[in-house]
C-alpha cells in the first residue's frame, strides 16, 4: 500500500475548482449510433435482385425465340440425361466411373431404339401404307352410311325437315372431310422425318446425352453454388420439389404409356382389326395427354372397326377392348405408377402441352411440362407465404 500511494502524483490544489472528470470504464463504453448500410459492391438491394431475375427471363425468353429451331435435340438430350441420372448413379456408387456409366445408359438407350425401329418400325410404315390405300374404300363406306343415315331421318321426319338435297350434300361432305386424310397423313409423316432427321437423332442427340449425363451432378453442384448464400436452402426446398413432381410424372407417364401402348396394340390386333397396331401405338403414346389418347384411339378404333367388319359384333368387340383399356389405366396402372405424388392437374398438363406447342412448336411441347411443374411449385409456395404473411391476416 505504500508503494501505491508513494506513485501517486502530487494533488494540484489550483485543480480543486475543477469539476470532478466521469470515469470510463470498460464495462460501459460508449458506443456510437450505427450508420445504415449503404449499398455498395457487396450489397444489393430488393429492386437490384428484382431486376437481375427480370432480365435473366428476358434472356431466356429470347433465346428461345432466336435458337429455337437449332434447341431441339439439346433440349431432347437434356432430358434423356435427367431420365437417366438415378441409374447412373447407382452405378458409380457400385464402384463403376461415371463417364463408363453413362456410355453404358447411353448405348442401353441406343440399342433399344434400334430394337424398336428393326421390329416395330417396318409392321407400323406397313399399316400406314395399308390405311393411305384404304382410304377410298373408307371414304365410299361413310358416303354410304352418311346416306342411308339421312334417309332414315328423312323417312322419320318427312321431306319438309330433310330434303333431297340436304341429304346428298352431307353425303358428299362427309366423303370429302375423309378423302383429306391422305394429304395429311403425308405431309405429317414428311414433317416428322423433317423435324427428327437422321443426323439429329443418330449423331446430336446422343453425343449431347452422354456429355450432359457424365456431367449431370457437378453441374447441379455449381448452379447451387450460383445462388445467394441467403436464398440457397429455399431454391434447394423448391427444386427438390420440383424434382420430386416432375420425375414422378415422367418416369411414371413413361411406364404408363408404354403398358397401354402394348395392351392397346396387342389386343386391338388380336380381335382382328387390322389396323389395330398403329391404333393402339398411337392411342398408347397419345395417354400423357390427359384424355386426349383414350378419346382419339376410341373413337379411331371404333371407326376403323365399323368400316371393317361391318357389323355390331365386330364394334362390340373393338368397344370392349377400349373398355377394358380405360378400367386397367384408371385402376390399375395409373395409381401403381403415379399415384399421388404428382401434383399436376389435368387441365393445367392440357394447358401446358397446348401453350408450349402454341409458342415453340415441338420444342414447346416438351419443356411444357417441367415449366408447368416448376410453375406449381413456385405458385403454391407463394400462397403459403401470402398466407402467412400480414398481407392476408391483416390487410388495412
Amino acid at each position: 500500500m505504500t508503494n501505491e500511494v508513494a506513485d501517486l502524483p502530487a494533488a494540484d490544489p489550483d485543480a480543486r475548482s475543477d469539476p470532478p472528470r466521469p470515469l470510463r470504464t470498460a464495462a460501459a463504453p460508449v458506443a456510437p449510433h450505427p450508420a445504415p448500410p449503404v449499398p455498395g459492391p457487396w450489397l444489393s438491394t430488393k429492386g437490384q435482385r428484382a431486376v437481375l431475375l427480370v432480365c435473366l427471363l428476358v434472356a431466356a425468353w429470347f433465346a428461345l425465340q432466336l435458337f429455337a429451331s437449332v434447341l431441339l435435340p439439346f433440349v431432347a438430350a437434356g432430358g434423356i440425361a435427367y431420365a437417366l441420372d438415378p441409374p447412373a448413379h447407382r452405378l458409380t456408387r457400385l464402384g463403376v466411373p461415371r463417364s463408363l456409366a453413362a456410355l453404358l445408359m447411353i448405348l442401353a438407350l441406343i440399342a433399344a431404339a434400334l430394337l424398336f425401329a428393326l421390329l416395330l418400325y417396318p409392321l407400323i410404315v406397313a399399316q400406314i401404307g395399308l390405311l393411305i390405300g384404304r382410304v377410298p374404300d373408307y371414304v365410299a363406306l361413310l358416303q354410304g352410311w352418311a346416306g342411308h343415315m339421312m334417309t332414315s331421318l328423312q323417312e322419320s321426319f318427312g321431306k319438309d325437315v330433310v330434303n333431297d338435297k340436304l341429304r346428298d350434300l352431307v353425303a358428299g361432305q362427309a366423303g370429302t372431310m375423309l378423302s383429306y386424310v391422305t394429304p395429311a397423313l403425308s405431309h405429317l409423316i414428311g414433317g416428322g422425318f423433317a423435324i427428327f432427321n437422321v443426323l439429329t437423332l443418330v449423331v446430336v442427340t446422343p453425343i449431347v446425352a452422354f456429355y450432359l449425363l457424365r456431367d449431370w451432378r457437378p453441374a447441379i453442384a455449381r448452379i447451387d453454388d450460383w445462388v445467394p448464400p441467403r436464398y440457397r436452402e429455399v431454391v434447394r426446398a423448391q427444386a427438390r420439389e420440383v424434382d420430386r413432381i416432375l420425375s414422378a410424372w415422367v418416369r411414371g407417364q413413361a411406364l404408363c404409356c408404354l403398358i397401354l401402348a402394348a395392351y392397346y396394340a396387342g389386343a386391338l390386333t388380336a380381335v382382328g382389326l387390322e389396323l389395330g397396331l398403329i391404333v393402339g401405338l398411337t392411342a398408347g403414346m397419345l395417354s400423357f395427354i390427359p384424355y386426349v389418347g383414350s378419346i382419339t384411339g376410341g373413337i379411331t378404333a371404333l371407326a376403323l372397326g365399323a368400316a371393317q367388319f361391318q357389323s355390331w359384333s365386330g364394334v362390340l368387340t373393338v368397344a370392349a377392348v377400349l373398355l377394358v383399356g380405360q378400367f386397367l389405366e384408371g385402376y390399375v396402372i395409373y395409381p401403381r405408377f403415379l399415384g399421388d405424388r404428382v401434383e399436376l392437374p389435368d387441365v393445367w398438363v392440357i394447358f401446358a402441352l397446348f401453350a408450349g406447342g402454341a409458342a415453340f412448336g415441338f420444342l414447346g411441347v416438351m419443356l411444357a411440362v417441367p415449366v408447368a411443374a416448376t410453375i406449381g411449385v413456385l405458385s403454391r409456395f407463394w400462397l403459403r407465404r401470402y398466407l402467412a404473411s400480414p398481407l392476408y391476416h391483416d390487410p388495412r
